[in-house]
């Protein structure tokens, strides 16, 4: 798991559709996920403070919670499949019983930057989704690896395999 933070909203210059852009701590991967205009509406405006007179949705989704005795204590961007991304909103009470809620990513984004409940995206997700921002770093490693591999002899195999075999025999 990869914790990440809104990076902001996009527009898809094709489509018109609103994307919600997440980012690692480390500002190396961006997950764009295409949402809905009511959630974009929503994270925009906690990303820019606006605040309204009544309870929108997600402020009543939090409120609900409050009051059942649990709080959010995370989510989860865990799925994705054929485009499509699943999210589990994860409540807690004070004796530490979990609940699950499935949930879109939309409306878990747009509920956990609230309350500044972290977002976190599992590695299946980050590779079949995510994109580069950092490319000179990617460079970067790209060559160091190729280095390292190109330092690798046919004796260091040997070497390592022996080195295995007296392992196991330990055991």
């Amino acid at each position: 798991m990869i914790e990440m933070k809104v990076m902001g909203i996009a527009l898809d210059t094709r489509t018109g559709s609103p994307i919600v852009v997440l980012h690692d701590k480390d500002n190396r991967r961006a997950l764009p996920i295409w949402i809905g205009s009511a959630e974009a509406s929503s994270i925009i405006r906690k990303i820019e403070n606006l605040t309204v007179t009544r309870p929108m949705t997600h402020d009543l989704i939090i409120s609900i919670v409050d009051k059942s005795g649990y709080k959010i204590s995370k989510v989860e961007i865990n799925d994705v499949e054929k485009e499509t991304y699943y999210a589990t909103i994860f409540l807690e009470n004070d004796k530490g019983e979990q609940i699950e809620i499935d949930s879109r990513p939309s409306d878990a984004i747009a509920v956990a930057i609230r309350i500044e409940a972290p977002i976190f995206v599992t590695a299946n997700v980050l590779s079949n989704g995510s994109v580069s921002t950092d490319s000179a770093k990617d460079a970067q490693e790209a060559e160091e690896f190729k280095n390292f591999v190109q330092s690798i002899k046919p004796s260091d195999f040997a070497r390592l395999m022996k080195d295995s075999d007296h392992h196991e025999s330990d055991q």
